[in-house]
């Protein structure tokens, strides 16, 4: 049995070191909001709709892993979930990081307005030291 096991995490493997060399996708986490470009199928026509909002959650891992986000649009609150290595993801684009401390973000879907909000993660910048600055 253990054999069969180790053949399905290769062949996974391989496919997802194969997907994976074809897109890049940006280190994002929950709390980050993110831009995901969507090709949209009309008709015989493709074209790429933007969905920007905050990732929620990601769940999964290798080939299966995905990841949701929600964004308000008209007062109403909507949640998409996307495959990470899906074909009709067209491009992610992370626009800011957000400073949460769970792992799954499901408590927004309560909140409006400014409770809502996320803070925003500061990078950490050298301080300059007080002896420099007296000489």
């Amino acid at each position: 049995m253990e054999i069969a096991m180790n053949i399905i995490q290769q062949l996974e493997k391989e496919q997802f070191d194969k997907l994976s060399a074809t897109k890049t996708i940006p280190e994002f986490g929950p709390g980050d909001t993110v831009i995901v470009n969507v090709k949209v199928v009309e008709g015989e026509r493709t074209r790429v709709q933007a969905y920007e909002g905050v990732c929620i959650g990601r769940s999964g891992g290798g080939l299966n892993e995905s990841f949701t986000v929600r964004k308000i649009s008209y007062g109403e609150g909507v949640e998409r979930v996307f495959p990470l290595l899906s074909p009709m993801i067209d491009s992610i684009k992370v626009v800011r990081r957000g400073k949460v401390r769970r792992a799954k973000l499901y408590y927004l879907r309560k909140l409006r307005g400014k409770s809502a909000r996320i803070v925003e993660k500061q990078d950490k910048q050298e301080r300059p030291d007080k002896k420099a600055a007296t000489n």
